[in-house]
């Protein structure tokens, strides 16, 4: 297959073009932030922290009116269709997820009711949502040995991964993933990122991932964007930026 073919073999399945983001109707949050995620995917979004990372996805997924903001100026296109008006959970049935930060779980509930309320978003049948649990299980062997105890009384490495199962018991084709690696330790960080990546290799989901560890988020995407006070200073492949001496400086003020 020529080049050419390659590329119009591979859409975009998400194009953010030009945003801006306000809060309250005065504070600019993001201003002319573009990007786009090929299908099949993973993208990484770096930034220091206030660099408009949440926010960004937020935007995308539609939760930034919950904190009374809104998208001023641009467009966000899924699957090709702008999602302007479109609500958050239909943006979810459509096959978009969020996994915010901090790893939201509901705490009281075993790790499998957790994973089952992500099945429950999109309906799925008994026969289904067993089928869909093992598959978490397969791809989340630490899960399994803890599907019937509170989510609150698991580490913070298996809530992040209980957050993130919950989100592909909703079936999507693409992941917004936001601060995966916040407060854990390496190897749970490297743990959850090859989990990542084989999603993505196995059951093609595509992801964009807001994340202040360069390193980590580097090595496993295959395009970034950094952004700096809410705009895209750099952006291409991930080998390219990862050659890049004045990568850090970004994070420290630099520029």
């Amino acid at each position: 297959m020529n080049q050419a073919a390659s590329d119009i073999a591979v859409p975009d399945l998400l194009r953010v073009n030009d945003i801006e983001v306000i809060y309250d109707g005065a504070i600019l949050a993001v201003a002319g932030v573009s990007l786009t995620v090929p299908k099949g995917g993973i993208v990484a979004l770096l930034g220091a922290n206030g660099a408009g990372k949440s926010t960004t996805l937020k935007a995308i997924s539609g939760l930034v009116r919950a904190e009374r903001a809104q998208v001023s100026r641009g467009s966000i296109e899924f699957l090709g269709h702008d999602t302007a008006g479109v609500d958050p959970s239909l943006r979810v049935r459509q096959g978009m997820v969020h996994v915010l930060e901090g790893r939201h779980v509901f705490a009281q509930l075993t790790v499998e009711d957790n994973l089952r309320s992500g099945g429950f978003v999109r309906g799925l049948g008994r026969q289904d949502m067993a089928r869909d649990l093992e598959r978490i299980y397969t791809w989340f062997p630490r899960l399994k040995t803890k599907r019937k105890t509170q989510a609150g009384l698991t580490s913070g490495g298996e809530q992040q991964m209980v957050a993130i199962g919950r989100a592909l018991m909703t079936r999507p084709t693409l992941v917004l993933l936001d601060e995966p690696s916040m407060g854990l330790a390496p190897i749970i960080v490297q743990e959850i990122f090859e989990i990542v990546a084989q999603l993505n290799r196995e059951a093609q989901v595509s992801f964009l991932i807001a994340e202040q560890n360069i390193n980590v988020a580097l090595k496993y995407a295959s395009q970034a964007c950094v952004l700096d006070t809410g705009r895209v200073v750099l952006s291409g492949s991930a080998e390219t930026l990862r050659t890049r001496d004045d990568l850090h400086d970004f994070y420290l003020g630099k520029h």
